[in-house]
């Protein structure tokens, strides 16, 4: 009996790679956010709650995504397919 692949358990692995990758950046957000605070600065403000917003929804994208690769290689090259590089930067793996 072939050993199956559990995709749940591979776009849960994935999240995690992204919340990894989105801590930091959403840190470094704050800081930007209080300065502008600080400084009256409302649009940046609100160009930094949108981009901490996009940074949450980042793996909104994972469950969303229809898996239909039947091996590892395969899943993970779809599950690369959904990091945005635009809000992540570069995918680590």
């Amino acid at each position: 009996m072939p050993i199956g692949i559990n995709v749940d358990k591979a776009k849960e692995i994935h999240k995690d790679i992204i919340r990894e990758v989105r801590n930091p950046l959403l840190q470094s957000e704050d800081v930007t956010f209080m300065r502008a605070v600080e400084a009256g600065d409302t649009d940046t403000q609100a160009a930094v709650a949108a981009k901490k917003q996009a940074l949450r929804d980042a793996t909104d994208v994972v469950d969303s995504v229809t898996i239909t690769a039947t091996d590892v290689l395969g899943v993970t090259n779809e599950l690369k397919q959904v990091w945005d590089a635009d809000v992540l930067g570069n995918n680590p793996l």
